[in-house]
């Protein structure tokens, strides 16, 4: 896609949809996710057009028992989406967060939003990207774009790089928050009663939220 900075994200994932839809079978798509409240309406999104393997690459999380309470969540919410009769997948990754930290220590003085959590989103979704082209996936996204704290033309600008890296499968671009896309992750919240986490994820967005707590 050509001129990124004037793309508005959310009109070409509907357009995409529609061209989707027409195929005569469902197209595969690797879903990077972060966490249960992330993946909801992202999944409502796409669920129609595609069959979806969720992706679940955070080594960036910390400490150790918020990863695995997040993954905890995400996993038992795939389950009640399998008895309402969602079909999807999902794959974790292997969490290795003190390899995972060793690229972002150079950026730990950055504020949050930016180069260091650039970084971490390329990183993760590389990952994920290329689990996709292996698997011959169609497209690949990530839900991120849904957090009106992710920059998510940013995001997208990763996703086109990737795209050019790994060709055979094609990039889906989005901004899940627009048109009340982040309204409807409330909503998927107070329904599931989802625990919704107060930090993004990594040590140094960790350590920003104690500070500010005290």
């Amino acid at each position: 896609m050509n001129n990124l900075k004037k793309t508005r994200f959310y009109d070409w994932s509907i357009n995409e949809l529609e061209k989707i839809k027409k195929e005569d079978k469902k197209l595969t798509l690797g879903l990077h996710v972060c966490c249960a409240p992330c993946a909801m309406y992202p999944l409502m999104f796409l669920k129609d057009a595609f069959h979806i393997v969720l992706l679940y690459a955070n080594s960036n999380i910390y400490p150790s028992e918020e990863y695995h309470r997040r993954k905890q969540e995400l996993e038992n919410q795939i389950v009640r989406m399998k008895e309402e009769g969602w079909n999807i997948e999902y794959v974790e990754f292997f969490y290795n967060p003190e390899e995972y930290e060793k690229d972002l220590l150079p950026l730990k003085e950055e504020k949050e939003g930016g180069k260091r959590c650039f970084l971490c989103y390329e990183k993760r979704m590389r990952m994920c990207y290329q689990y996709s082209a292996e698997h011959n996936f169609d497209y690949f996204t990530t839900v991120m774009s849904i957090s009106r704290q992710k920059n998510a033309e940013k995001i997208n600008e990763i996703g086109a790089k990737l795209e050019k890296e790994f060709p055979n499968t094609k990039y889906f671009y989005s901004d899940f928050k627009k048109r009340g896309g982040d309204d409807y992750k409330r909503i998927f919240i107070e329904k599931y009663h989802l625990y919704n986490q107060l930090y993004c994820g990594c040590r140094f967005s960790y350590e920003n939220y104690l500070a500010k707590q005290k």
